[in-house]
């Protein structure tokens, strides 16, 4: 599986590729890996969003997980650059409970690019994290968003 590493605000990251799609983004650095023109451009898109260049990424994606947790993840992608959404908000629109949605936050592949970290608890509550270090990661990213929306 093709795969590269970059550097990043948050420190490194791998980002995996598979049939013509990331499948996966992780925290930490992986061997030099197959680079591709895909990951090459999935490099440059997090080089822009970190930069505050970028709102939105526009690559072939392709997680693995449940028909749910993909709705889920297909739903936090609609989340506009610098707003969130609680974990409430997405079981309304998707007619599941709060404590689904996080689990499939919690699972998913694609970090960053599919925007787990702007879904928070009830009066904004930052709850959980599962890249990098947790809560704080996610406190950067919104930050970050933050600073760069006019």
């Amino acid at each position: 599986m093709p795969y590269l590493s970059l550097s990043s605000p948050l420190g490194p990251l791998t980002v995996f590729e598979d049939e013509a799609a990331v499948v996966a983004v992780e925290f930490g650095r992986a061997p030099p890996g197959e680079e591709t023109p895909l990951l090459e451009e999935a490099r440059r898109q997090l080089d822009a969003y970190f930069d505050g260049r970028l709102r939105d990424f526009s690559l072939p994606l392709a997680p693995a997980g449940s028909a749910f947790q993909r709705a889920v993840w297909g739903a936090i992608s609609t989340i506009p650059y610098g707003e969130t959404r609680t974990y409430g908000d997405l079981a309304n629109a998707l007619g599941s409970a709060a404590r689904a949605i996080g689990g499939a936050c919690g699972r998913n592949p694609i970090p960053i690019i599919v925007p787990c970290h702007r879904v928070v608890g009830a009066g904004g509550r930052l709850t959980g994290y599962s890249g990098g270090e947790g809560t704080d990661t996610k406190r950067v990213l919104l930050v970050l968003e933050a600073a760069h929306v006019p």
